[in-house]
């Protein structure tokens, strides 16, 4: 993953690229990608991670950097991560979220509360907001950040959202992501 690049998508660009987050799939989603951040900059990209209500995502550094049960996991939805990212894949760790979804976060179609189910596991999504932080701006340009947290898309939860492991189990690279 290249921390290096510099070039990031201006306000156009991202404005540019709305239709196509517009269009996530409300149900029957894919699990894209899994994250697990080892430490600081570290990331493991496997196709397949165990996820428990005590431990969160194995492997994960979420438990020894606080724990708050409600923040165990994040997921962002894979299109406009895309987007934010240039279109290269190879910055998606960047964001620093462990599961990346093609699927609708907004707060109407998952509210705090919602469950989503991927393989065996469950998750509900809290009530914690999931807002851009110092490093996204840094990684993906201040552009990216207000796109992602403007007032007038804050329901679309563009950053992504926190969820809570609720039934522990193993989650899978191009699993279906659903409402349960």
């Amino acid at each position: 993953m290249s921390e290096s690049k510099t070039t990031h998508m201006n306000t156009d660009q991202l404005q540019a690229g709305m239709e196509t987050i517009l269009q996530s799939p409300a149900d029957g989603g894919t699990l894209e990608a899994i994250y697990v951040r080892i430490s600081e900059g570290e990331r493991q990209i496997p196709s397949e991670v165990r996820m428990t209500k005590t431990d969160g995502v194995q492997g994960d550094r979420w438990k020894t950097s606080g724990g708050n049960p409600k923040t165990q996991v994040t997921l962002m939805n894979s299109r406009v991560l895309d987007l934010v990212a240039g279109g290269d894949r190879e910055r998606w760790g960047l964001a620093g979220d462990q599961l990346i979804v093609d699927f609708d976060l907004s707060q109407q179609n998952a509210p705090p509360g919602q469950r989503l189910q991927i393989d065996d596991v469950i998750l509900e999504v809290s009530e914690v907001p999931h807002t851009g932080c110092r490093k996204f701006t840094e990684r993906f340009g201040t552009d990216a950040s207000r796109f992602i947290n403007a007032p007038d898309s804050a329901e679309l939860n563009m950053r992504g959202i926190n969820a809570l492991i609720v039934q522990s189990g193993t989650v899978n690279v191009g699993s279906e992501v659903r409402k349960v």
